[in-house]
């Protein structure tokens, strides 16, 4: 049925009212969002009453000014109808009679009727404007220089940081982006996006390519700018990096990228040679690297020969060895004060760790990781002579410094060694926040540092660690070497631990506390990808329930009500789910299980934010890193009280992490999510009493064996697995592939084992019809000779060139 046309419809106009402000309800501390009163002088919507309700970003306003606000009136649930400003500006007259009226009246004094309109008479109904581009077009007035002086400093006084802000609500951009903004551009910030909009995209966290691109748009930017172009390859570049974890792709994929993301949404198309003629501009501006057909964000590329000098200048550096003698008698002493009798394999780790500057130590579960962990410590201070007593620094630094990548494992190491440990964030004073470009870490004070949970860490925050480490340090990095790899880009413990040249030791053995476990046998079987003959059988810690997808919410129920019949809390048992969709994801799981565990009461304060409902006891997930409040990503709290005496806007939720109380403004819920189900990767560097993971062919996207290894390995106690057991025999058989990095390429450099790949000469692929162009990037001066003997090991570790005494040699001439 064809819809009826209005044909009397009065075009809409967007809402506006003018008006000074009466007061100010709520001021955030974090960014420029504000809740005020305002008096209603004009409006171009019905509004009956003397004041309403304004929120927005504002700058500081000043109560004798008359304001202009734009945007709409909107109907709070509770508070009723408010006007949310999207943009406000001083309120100057457009007439001759207003603009004389507005420069006689008290904000300008000196300034009176006859001098104002001599102004407006010369100067024109534009004359404010006039004045504040060019303050010398009142010279030839031949007005006193006190008045023109207070002409010039009150309408300067309506500029800076108030102007930005007013532009930047013009842009449409919201209260924290703002205040982020502002904080890195200072007042420069309008004439900064005005030369180059998609620097935003570059160096603000929080704005894509896209929102920087909508920018562009209004200030009339065209698509084909080489401004726009090369910012939708640097966008193409991190995004393919992130989405696949390698640390470079090749010219394919990144003309395919960009090309979809600037040709989505503008008019117009970009035609592929002409966004490859920019990736070569941009590789000579060093704006992204290539080597070898390879192309990388210049702060990975930079990163791992970074990495590689480092560990060079580490790992070279002299050091007085410890005799074999010393060693076995500190062994002893440890042995007898602990009670712990080390086997061979881990009496090799400790010595390992006493004679060499940088060492790896991996294992599985139930190995001994943490205990040998406890037993360098307690060796190297009494070998070097140290105490481990804290009150014996207090004017010193604390010669062993313990760090993870999350605030749980710093817990752990914590706990398991009785000395203090942090994440590496705090350690090298980040908060996580930072872009790779600016990121500048303190320089590490100490004689010991050992790092657990090494899988986890990429390779922009292992290149910030190991360049702040001092030479005399010694370095211990400890992780499983099958968990899953980092979020960010790299493989950097995989690496490290592929190169022959760094000392390692692996432990294998299972020791006594682990031998009663089903859960680590279980662990091992799916790490050497075998799915075991017992894995449906009910053991006293773990069990299969069979069951589909969407069977998997009803038995999940089952099993924590039943759990909680047995004592088990919300924060001894842990749900973990490959995915967040679906009838087994985490954002199902979620809510069925903070139904069971805190249902709604009266009496309970809850509040709704983005179809997510936050209450009172609810268990919730810190999403990123607060060092500032002592707040780390993957963190797990619980909510002990929501304040909303000052209205939603000012509402504020506190979470105790641990003994730690957090205020989160509503601004910062983004921050945190329920936590009573997890993702796999948020899992890592915690344990958990219990664990339930559903295991169902509706993940296989997801399912992989170091995923399903990550997730067995949480379990301390009990392990609950429920969902399909060919969906958990298609995990155990699919390896996965390792990633594409250039680490140990660069490690292999450093050392000299094999000469430097040379760069290939051409950017090319032919189904785009790129053009040629040859791109020598900065290391290709890199000469350092190879070995000058041709071993057997050499060949076996692929340590030759397979194109050895074929330089100069193109396909053309065989």
């Amino acid at each position: 049925m064809a819809t009826e046309m209005d044909l009397f419809k009065t075009p809409t106009e967007p809402s506006f009212f003018v008006g000074q402000v009466q007061s100010e309800i709520f001021s955030s501390p974090d960014s420029f969002f504000k809740v005020l009163v305002v008096s209603v002088e004009d409006a171009n919507f019905d509004w009956s009453e003397g004041e309403i309700t304004v929120t927005g970003s504002f700058g500081d306003l000043s109560d004798d000014q008359t304001y202009r606000f734009e945007g709409q009136l909107v109907e709070h649930p509770r508070y009723g109808q408010q006007f949310q400003a999207s943009s406000y500006h001083v309120n100057q007259p457009t007439s001759r009679t207003g603009l004389v009226e507005f420069l006689a009246g008290k904000q300008f004094p000196g300034v009176g009727q006859k001098t104002a309109e001599k102004i407006v008479d010369a100067l024109g109904t534009g004359a404010i404007d006039k004045i504040s581009a060019d303050p010398h077009v009142l010279d030839g007035l031949k007005l006193r220089s006190a008045v023109k002086k207070s002409i010039i400093d009150n309408l300067q006084a309506n500029q800076g940081l108030d102007q930005v802000i007013i532009g930047l609500n013009d842009y449409g951009f919201g209260s924290n982006l703002i205040s982020t903004i502002v904080d890195h551009y200072g007042e420069d910030a309008l004439h900064i996006i005005s030369e180059n909009p998609y620097q935003l995209a570059a160096e603000i966290d929080g704005i894509s390519f896209k929102r920087a691109d909508q920018v562009a748009a209004k200030l009339g930017i065209a698509g084909d700018d080489s401004r726009r172009i090369r910012a939708a390859i640097i966008q193409s570049l991190d995004d393919l990096t992130m989405a696949t974890g390698d640390t470079y792709t090749s010219a394919k994929p990144l003309l395919v990228s960009a090309q979809r993301l600037l040709n989505d949404g503008r008019n117009g198309q970009v035609a592929a040679p002409v966004i490859a003629d920019q990736i070569v501009a941009m590789e000579k501006q060093h704006q992204i690297s290539y080597d070898d057909e390879r192309l990388y964000p210049t702060a990975l590329y930079k990163a791992e020969y970074q990495i590689a000098d480092h560990l060079d200048r580490l790992v070279k550096a002299k050091e007085s060895v410890v005799s074999a003698e010393t060693i076995q008698k500190t062994l002893s002493r440890v042995e007898e004060e602990t009670g712990i009798k080390y086997d061979q394999v881990q009496v090799r780790a400790i010595e390992t760790a006493l004679n060499n500057k940088v060492m790896l130590l991996t294992g599985g579960p139930g190995t001994g990781k943490t205990t040998i962990i406890r037993g360098i410590v307690e060796c190297y201070a009494k070998v070097h002579q140290l105490s481990l007593e804290i009150d014996d620094y207090r004017d010193k630094p604390f010669p062993v410094l313990l760090a993870a990548p999350t605030g749980r494992a710093a817990k752990r190491m914590s706990e398991a060694t009785d000395l203090p440990a942090s994440t590496i964030h705090r350690l090298l004073g980040l908060n996580g926040r930072e872009l790779p470009t600016d990121i500048n870490a303190r320089d590490l004070k100490g004689s010991l540092l050992i790092v657990d949970e090494m899988s986890m860490v990429d390779t922009l925050l292992f290149k910030t660690l190991v360049q702040a480490i001092p030479t005399a340090m010694h370095v211990v990095l400890v992780g499983d070497k099958d968990q899953l790899p980092s979020v960010g880009p790299g493989q950097v413990f995989y690496d490290l631990l592929s190169f022959t040249e760094l000392p390692k030791v692996e432990l294998t053995n299972i020791h006594r506390q682990a031998a009663d476990s089903t859960i680590i046998p279980l662990a091992h079987a799916v790490k050497d990808g075998r799915v075991p003959a017992d894995l449906m059988a009910k053991k006293a810690d773990r069990s299969f329930i069979p069951c589909q997808a969407w069977q998997v919410p009803d038995v999940v129920e089952q099993i924590i009500k039943l759990s909680r019949q047995r004592g088990y809390t919300a924060q001894d048992v842990q749900i973990l789910a490959p995915m967040y969709r679906g009838a087994a994801g985490v954002d199902n799981l979620n809510e069925l299980a903070q139904a069971v565990y805190n249902p709604p009461t009266k009496d309970k304060q809850e509040v709704e934010f983005r179809g997510q409902v936050f209450r009172v006891g609810d268990k919730v997930l810190q999403l990123v890193n607060s060092p500032e409040n002592n707040v780390f990503n993957g963190d797990i709290g619980q909510i002990t009280a929501i304040e909303t005496k000052k209205g939603a806007k000012g509402a504020t939720i506190t979470i105790d992490f641990d003994g730690n109380e957090v205020n989160y403004h509503r601004m910062e819920w983004n921050q945190i999510q329920l936590a009573y189900a997890i993702s796999i990767h948020k899992s890592q560097g915690s344990q958990f009493k219990m664990v339930l993971m559903p295991v169902v062919r509706q993940f296989s996207r997801m399912l992989q064996r170091n995923l399903v290894y990550t997730a067995i390995t949480r379990a301390a106690d009990k392990l609950v697995l429920l969902g399909e057991a060919q969906a958990m025999a298609l995990a155990v058989h699919n390896v996965g592939t390792n990633r594409q990095t250039t680490l140990l390429n660069r490690l292999r450099e450093k050392w000299q084992l094999t000469k430097p790949e040379k760069p290939a000469a051409v950017v090319k692929d032919d189904s785009l019809a790129v053009a040629d162009k040859e791109i020598v990037p900065d290391s290709a001066a890199d000469s350092s000779s190879g070995p000058q003997i041709l071993t057997a090991a050499l060949i076996a570790e692929q340590a030759i060139d397979p194109l050895i005494g074929m330089a100069g040699i193109k396909p053309q001439d065989l």
